[in-house]
């Protein structure tokens, strides 16, 4: 089985998106990430859907769990506001890591390897030019490979 076989459409953001928005195409499409693409559509990185969430939780409570128990329900319920003014380039990791692409020919173990080298659940594939052409996300490359 090849990439080609297992790839599907998958929604796409640019670094400019608002990253409310992405929080929502995130939920509303149930997706583990979010594919950001360059001005060329071209994959450029991958956005773990955590990392959205990562940014809208105050650092404070990221550092010391104890005190997002002491912030008040309605308070906490409405922590996502903030996300309303950022983009989605200011959630992507600091650290530049390997990117989850492979080409149309990569096999199911390919696949499967980068997924558990990157830590992601989600990979993008690509065409000989190196346009986005959809993605596998580990859901659906469990469903192919896993017997029966």
């Amino acid at each position: 089985m090849r990439a080609a076989d297992l790839a599907s459409p998958y929604p796409v953001v640019e670094l400019s998106t608002p990253a409310v928005e992405a929080a929502r195409l995130l939920a509303e499409e149930n997706l583990p990430g979010l594919i950001v693409v360059d001005e060329q559509g071209r994959p450029r990185t991958i956005l773990p859907g955590t990392q959205v969430l990562r940014m809208g939780v105050p650092t404070y409570c990221q550092d010391d769990p104890a005190l997002a128990r002491v912030i008040d329900e309605p308070a906490a319920d409405v922590f996502l506001r903030g996300l309303a003014q950022r983009t989605v380039a200011e959630a992507l990791p600091r650290e530049r890591r390997e990117l989850p692409v492979v080409d149309l020919k990569a096999t199911a173990l390919e696949i499967a390897a980068l997924m558990a080298r990157t830590r992601s659940p989600l990979v993008a594939v690509t065409d000989k030019d190196g346009q986005l052409v959809g993605a596998i996300t580990l859901d659906a490359l469990l469903e192919r490979i896993l017997p029966q």
